[in-house]
């Protein structure tokens, strides 16, 4: 396959001047600034100057010349392999480590993320599939990892790539002859405020506002049913041919019910923050009783899990790794009695194989029975969307509750550790569908599957494991999930934040980066904080 081509609108001559009634490129113009986007903008255009403090681009240099030389080059997008390292240079947060493998594959998923990056007469968009597929919308777009596209993106930047690609679900793909965005159900309000947080862009959160409101709405039209949860066939979760689940059956699962949960939740912050106080607290009403709703409906308490509820009323009997996507969106009390679903995390019956953690736990006599590899099975495979919902749920875990049971920064330094091996194939770097948990194989082995931009890595790194949370405001912490003595130096350079720029460095001896023992925190090269450990600090800007 070539370079994809720009199509324009037909009434694409709004570019210059004349506000077409019929060209639906004109609201997007109007709403986001995308005419410059739609003359053809060039990436070569970015500021060349690198503001990184202590480490310089060449760190990766040799590593994106490797997955350069690994690549056929058959597919084409916005930025192509021979100028991907000064992209990546001019728009990422660089990294080092002395884990090379976790290393390696932090670079290796920025590089891969920039191979889908695709610009259409709406602004850009981020693929999913490398190759078109044809259940995929215009433009290749599929909605199904929206929320992990967006949260890696929000560390570029260039916040117009991902600024415009949220934009482009409520604006955009509606225009379409066949919207595909609800396909597929989506956190997508939960990762919006995500992005505001770092990039602080209060106008663009106005004016996502209406669209994203209408479209919750237009969800619960859709999905909620008369008990006020939300329904969902397991397919159009993402994870079809699941135990618990079914292509036909409206079945109450965590996921929607979660995922709209962090949805009214982020509406109504971002209802405070444009000060429509009515507004907010409409959409706080909705999470609270939202959360209740699951809590009390979805918690199965003899298996000590949040499980899928069939419409009969019975729970579906299978610990899922869905079971821990409501920690992804905090909704869980804090109590030991629901702590309790983390051991299964760690034990081999549960969720912990030799390749990563399971979709469904071992024990279960319906574990792997759907097939291996004919269609999309989420019956106990490793699928690298459910190991980063996973691992975040497991962050939030460890940062904002009391009560953890035997979960600890180590058991998630472990499980990064083991996610950033896995993603390999024939011994080279590698991002696919879904992997044999024993053996690692790639069990949907087909060129559809490469560089599949279906889950996170890069936010992983930056905002849980070095630990960067961002807030609304003039202050944000950076939490450190690496256990003691694992380490003894690692530095996160050039994190672009709230118009500055974040410096993370820990050095055991000082003699790594020669600026001394111990953590340290820099904004805009200027030292703002110093500890002999690797701790919890509150920084102000």
């Amino acid at each position: 396959m070539g370079r994809n081509k720009i199509i324009y609108s037909k009434a694409g001559d709004c570019k210059y001047g004349r506000v077409s009634s019929v060209c639906i490129t004109c609201l997007l113009c109007i709403l986001f600034g995308l005419a410059k986007a739609q003359q053809k903008s060039s990436y070569k255009q970015q500021d060349p100057v690198h503001k990184a403090l202590i480490l310089d681009p060449s760190i990766m240099q040799r590593q994106v010349t490797l997955f350069n030389s690994q690549d056929s080059g058959d597919v084409v997008n916005y930025v192509d392999n021979a100028d991907a390292y000064q992209w990546l240079s001019a728009n990422i947060p660089l990294f080092d480590c002395p884990d090379s493998t976790l290393q390696q594959i932090y670079y290796f998923r920025w590089w891969s993320f920039r191979k889908h990056l695709v610009q259409t007469p709406f602004g850009f968009i981020f693929t999913e599939f490398i190759t078109p597929v044809k259940f995929g919308g215009a433009f290749n777009g599929i909605s199904s990892a929206t929320g992990h596209q967006v949260y890696e993106g929000r560390w570029l930047r260039n916040a117009a790539y991902i600024e415009q690609y949220a934009a482009y679900w409520m604006f955009g793909d509606p225009q379409q002859k066949k919207p595909v965005f609800h396909k597929f159900s989506t956190w997508i309000d939960d990762a919006v405020y995500g992005l505001y947080l770092v990039k602080n862009n209060s106008a663009y959160v106005e004016r996502m506002l209406p669209a994203l409101a209408a479209d919750y709405k237009k969800w619960e039209s859709e999905n909620l049913l008369p008990n006020q949860l939300f329904w969902q066939f397991d397919v159009r979760d993402a994870m079809e041919e699941s135990i618990s689940g079914s292509r036909k059956v409206k079945n109450m699962r965590p996921t929607i019910n979660s995922y709209m949960f962090g949805n009214a939740a982020a509406l109504a912050k971002m209802y405070h923050l444009t000060g429509q106080q009515e507004q907010a607290a409409f959409f706080e009403k909705k999470a609270s009783r939202l959360r209740t709703l699951v809590m009390d409906s979805l918690w199965d308490p003899k298996a000590g899990f949040f499980e899928v509820k069939h419409p009969n009323g019975r729970f579906a009997d299978a610990r899922e790794a869905i079971g821990f996507i409501p920690w992804y969106f905090n909704l869980p009390y804090d109590a030991k009695t629901y702590a309790i679903a983390w051991d299964q995390l760690t034990d081999t019956a549960g969720f912990s194989a030799p390749w990563g953690i399971t979709t469904a736990e071992r024990r279960h006599p319906l574990f792997r029975t759907h097939g291996t590899g004919h269609g999309c099975e989420w019956d106990g495979a490793v699928w690298p969307y459910a190991t980063t919902q996973t691992l975040k749920a497991l962050s939030n875990l460890l940062n904002n509750y009391k009560h953890q049971n035997n979960m600890s920064k180590k058991v998630f330094f472990d499980a990064l550790h083991k996610y950033s091996w896995a993603q390999q194939k024939d011994g080279k770097p590698f991002i696919g569908e879904y992997q044999d948990e024993k053996t690692g194989f790639w069990l949907r082995n087909n060129p559809r599957s490469r560089y599949y931009n279906h889950s996170g890595f890069a936010d992983l790194v930056i905002n849980d494991l070095v630990g960067i949370k961002p807030a609304s405001g003039n202050t944000f912490i950076i939490a450190p999930l690496i256990p003691k003595g694992a380490w003894d130096w690692f530095c996160l350079d050039n994190v672009s934040y709230h118009d500055r720029n974040l410096t993370v460095l820990w050095d055991k001896t000082g003699h790594h980066y020669e600026k001394g023992k111990g953590f340290r925190v820099f904004v805009d090269g200027v030292q703002v904080r110093h500890s002999k450990t690797l701790k919890k600090v509150v920084i102000s800007l």
